[in-house]
């Protein structure tokens, strides 16, 4: 995993460190599998504001750095923003079919997709 450079820079993992049961595990929570659904249906980074979720405060950020160090999301900030973005490419090169065939899955449930 990168190391952080500032408190305003996160710490992301290279595509060649992004593992397969890290990536399994962040998806299969609801409401980070919710995160993603959201941010594939987007076409630009989304606040973490906007992807709100039905949970404490702290219990979202611990679901948003889940799926930050597991390499499914990438977050930037821009002013005092964090901003969300899913790491489709990153994904669907090192393992494809996966985002899809869950994305699909989680829309055949009703899981927010």
């Amino acid at each position: 995993m990168t190391t952080a450079e500032s408190s305003r820079t996160l710490a992301h993992p290279e595509r060649d460190r992004i593992r397969l049961e890290e990536v399994l595990h962040a998806l299969a929570d609801p409401m980070r599998l919710r995160v993603v659904c959201a941010l594939d249906a987007g076409d630009t980074e989304q606040s973490c504001t906007e992807l709100q979720l039905p949970v404490t405060k702290s219990t979202s950020t611990h679901h948003f750095r889940v799926l930050r160090e597991s390499g499914v999301i990438r977050q930037t900030y821009r002013g005092t923003a964090k901003l969300n973005a899913l790491r489709r490419e990153d994904l669907d090169l090192l393992f494809p079919g996966l985002l899809d065939s869950v994305l699909a899955g989680a829309a055949r449930q009703g899981d927010g997709c």
